[in-house]
C-alpha cells in the first residue's frame, strides 16, 4: 500500500512511501494483540503491594483466655485475624505479575496493530525533521499543521531526534518514541500514528523476521 509524504506543515510533498503489506496489510489477529496488551500492561505493575498477615503482626503470644467456660468460641492468640489489630487472612503479598510470550506471536501482535491502523487510515508519514533546540512551541505548531492538537498521537521517530522528544514530553497527548521501542499497547492507545519517512524501513526490518 501507498501513503503519501507530508512535511511539518501539513503540505503533500508530492511524494508517496510504499508500506510492506506483511506488515501493514495482514489480517489481524485478536488474540495475539490481547495477549501482547496483556504482557504490556503486567510489566507496568510494580507488585509491591504487602498486608501483614497472622505472623508479621507484633504481639503476645500468650493466650488470651481460658480454653472452657467462657459461653464464646476459643481464642489463642490476640494476633488472630478476627480481633481488631490482627493480621489479614491471604493478605497481597510482593510479586512480579510479567509472563513471557513467544517472539513471533509479539511480532503477529505489533503487524496486527498496525494493520488495523492502516485499514483505518490513521496512519500518516512525515518527512524527517529534526529541532535545533528544545522547543515546545514548534512541536505544538507541527500538531496544529497536521490536525492532532486535540488527538492521542504517537509519532515514531528516529533516536537521533533528542530535542523533538525534549519538546513534546509536556504534552499529555502527544508521545515519542523510536523504532526500537514500538509496542502493541501504545500504536492501539493512539489516534493517529505518525511515521518518520527514515523510520519506516527499520520498522519493516524488525517486523518482518
Amino acid at each position: 500500500m501507498k501513503v503519501a509524504v507530508v512535511d511539518i506543515n501539513g503540505k503533500n510533498t508530492g511524494r508517496k512511501v510504499e508500506l510492506s503489506d506483511a506488515i501493514f496489510a495482514i489480517e489481524p489477529n485478536k488474540h495475539a494483540v490481547y495477549l501482547d496488551v496483556k504482557q504490556f500492561l503486567a510489566n507496568q505493575r510494580q507488585g509491591t503491594h504487602k498486608a501483614k498477615e497472622r505472623a508479621d503482626i507484633k504481639g503476645s503470644t500468650r493466650k488470651i483466655k481460658k480454653q472452657k467456660g467462657t459461653g464464646t468460641a476459643r481464642a489463642g492468640s490476640i494476633k488472630s485475624p478476627i480481633f481488631r489489630g490482627g493480621g489479614r487472612v491471604f493478605g497481597p503479598r510482593p510479586r512480579d505479575y510479567g509472563f513471557k510470550l513467544n517472539k513471533n506471536l509479539k511480532r503477529l501482535a505489533r503487524q496486527s496493530a498496525l494493520s488495523i491502523k492502516a485499514k483505518e487510515e490513521n496512519i500518516i508519514v512525515l518527512e524527517s525533521f529534526n529541532f535545533d533546540a528544545p522547543k515546545t512551541k514548534d512541536f505544538i505548531n507541527i500538531l496544529k499543521a497536521l490536525e492532532l492538537e486535540n488527538k492521542k498521537s504517537l509519532f515514531v521517530l528516529d533516536a537521533s531526534n533528542k530535542n523533538v522528544y525534549l519538546s513534546s514530553r509536556n504534552l499529555k497527548n502527544a508521545n515519542i518514541i523510536s523504532t526500537s521501542r514500538l509496542n502493541t499497547y501504545n500504536v492501539l492507545n493512539a489516534n493517529k500514528i505518525v511515521l518518520s519517512e527514515t523510520c519506516i524501513e527499520e520498522i519493516e526490518s524488525n517486523f518482518s523476521k
